[in-house]
């Protein structure tokens, strides 16, 4: 039986838009592109070329060919990303955890073998607390998150435990009675984090809940696009403000068809004798979602998640931003040619042509417009 409780602070999920004091930089010569970030009048902006030396931090930043440096972080193309090739590849077998100061693997990072390759799992494998939240729990966790976003082959990204009959227990209390109250904030502040960049992740995300899920372990999962049974911001999203009060005021745990019945998970499973039956629900989803149009599913999930969070008339603007971004994508012409010869599409997840100028046009107008709505972005 899948319980959960829910006992944690407020997270936040990320805005769109990178601040307004973020300004560009000052336009090379030669180099005239239209700046969508440019507070309601059109400048002109400094191109961020392939010669640029970037540092190692900075390079996955880098922008598509004809966006500025202010406008990288928002409008660069997810089609024409630089990626590694599966740089967590090795990582399968011991985490991504670094032996000594780190502590021992705490989460084991594959991909699926066969027509299942392009699904990846986070395996959460820390029997000692029942997949406690602790640091090096934490740390290991967003370290395979910040190279599973770097791997365009991931179109569906699975949580899911390797302790019988617990998804995850929310935060490690006898390691947090340890920590001063500066470390207990900066700890926290690392937690939230870790919620958002699950939000955050390009591909969709599911969590298999074999098992309680209490606090953290909970926002966890809620952090997911999908949640299959066997955060207090979070969680009025998906049951509405009254009842979010009502389980966090109380802290009720509701087991598996309470959960669905609320709308706090989508599917509800009979465990097996092995326990993972909701993992195997949760496979099942990942392969529904893989024949689809790759670059299509990651943007309809930027449109979906930022367009919840502004009024209606900045969600159709950003919308319009995500269809700009597949207009360019072979995905798109694959999808009508198959519709016209009558057969399956074939999705690679490429773009066409190269994201430029024409389309950052498109862009400023859209801002343009979305500026006039809301008066301040």
């Amino acid at each position: 039986m899948t319980v959960v409780t829910i006992i944690t602070p407020a997270l936040v999920i990320k805005t769109l838009l990178p601040p307004r004091s973020q300004a560009a930089r000052s336009p090379s010569p030669g180099s005239k592109r239209p700046c969508a970030r440019s507070a309601g009048r059109w400048r002109s902006c400094e191109t961020l070329g392939p010669s640029r030396e970037l540092s190692a931090g900075q390079e996955g930043r880098r922008g598509a060919p004809g966006t500025c440096p202010a406008c990288a972080p928002m409008l660069r193309a997810l089609t024409n990303a630089r990626r590694l090739a599966r740089p967590w590849k090795a990582l399968r077998a011991r985490s991504c955890a670094s032996h000594g100061p780190a502590g021992p693997p705490e989460i084991q990072v594959r991909a699926l073998a066969g027509a299942d390759h392009r699904i990846a799992e986070i395996l959460m494998n820390r029997p000692s607390a029942c997949n406690a939240l602790g640091n090096v729990l934490v740390n290991q966790l967003l370290e395979a998150l910040a190279q599973l976003r770097e791997d365009q082959q991931v179109r569906v990204l699975l949580f899911r435990s390797g302790v019988k009959g617990v998804f995850c227990a929310g935060a490690d209390l006898k390691e947090r009675e340890q920590m001063s109250e500066a470390e207990v904030g900066i700890f926290v502040q690392r937690l939230r984090g870790l919620m958002n960049e699950i939000a955050a992740f390009p591909a969709p995300t599911i969590a298999a809940m074999d098992g309680f899920a209490l606090g953290g372990g909970l926002e966890l999962a809620l952090a997911c696009d999908l949640r299959v049974a066997g955060g207090t911001q979070r969680l009025p999203r998906c049951i509405g403000v009254a009842l979010a009060k009502e389980l966090i005021f109380t802290g009720r745990r509701l087991n598996g068809a309470q959960a669905q019945a609320l709308g706090l998970v989508n599917h509800t499973v009979s465990q097996n004798e092995d326990g993972n039956a909701a993992y195997h629900r949760a496979r099942e989803l990942a392969q529904e979602i893989l024949p689809q149009a790759p670059i299509a599913v990651r943007l309809g999930k930027v449109a979906i998640d930022r367009g919840m969070e502004v009024d209606i008339a900045s969600g159709m603007a950003i919308e319009g931003i995500c269809y700009a971004q597949n207009i360019p994508t072979q995905d798109r012409l694959e999808g009508m040619a198959a519709f016209r010869e009558k057969r399956p599409p074939r999705f690679v997840g490429r773009s066409s042509q190269v994201f430029n100028s024409n389309y950052l046009l498109v862009m400023g107008e859209i801002f343009q417009s979305l500026e006039k709505q809301t008066g301040d972005l």
